[in-house]
């Protein structure tokens, strides 16, 4: 992932992109979000923790009432095109094998989801399971906020082992 945060990063930098909307714009990405946009500030661009902090979960909150308001809506739409019909169709499958933390802790399940920074997890992916399950947006939205919030925290802490370790 280091890799795939380094070459976005320069391939945007190569372009006048400044810094922070860098960081910004990988946030902002579905399974790249806060997660790697918080590695890519502090560990590939040297940022001060507590800006690339505040940035990185800009960027992947932004999103999340979209998800919560009209994803379902726009699956809808997109089911009825053949061609992309199936990925639609895998997607809302490959969430929805996930729901069985939601089932068994409810509204806990999704902070935790949403918080714990592994692969899979993470705001988009809980905004759009709390959509496919038709929970409450506005706790759902909450929720989720707090658990980038933690995801970010964690994050950050890494990164800043990290840096120091492999680049001093």
């Amino acid at each position: 992932m280091q890799e795939v945060c380094r070459t976005i990063q320069e391939f945007l930098t190569a372009h006048g992109i400044p810094n922070w909307l860098v960081v910004f714009i990988i946030s902002l990405m579905p399974v790249l979000e806060c997660r790697l946009g918080m590695f890519t500030a502090i560990v590939l661009l040297k940022m001060n923790p507590f800006v690339g902090f505040v940035i990185s979960f800009l960027g992947n909150i932004l999103p999340i009432p979209f998800i919560l308001m009209l994803i379902n809506k726009i699956f809808d739409i997109l089911k009825k095109i053949p061609v992309i019909n199936k990925p639609v169709y895998w997607l809302e499958e490959h969430t929805l094998k996930k729901k069985d933390k939601i089932d068994k802790y409810g509204i806990w399940g999704l902070l935790i989801f949403v918080a714990i920074p592994l692969p899979g997890t993470g705001g988009w992916t809980g905004a759009l399971l709390a959509s496919l399950l038709h929970l409450d947006r506005k706790k759902s939205f909450g929720v989720i906020t707090v658990g980038v919030l933690i995801a970010g925290l964690i994050i950050t802490v890494l990164s800043l082992i990290i840096g120091t370790a492999v680049f001093g």
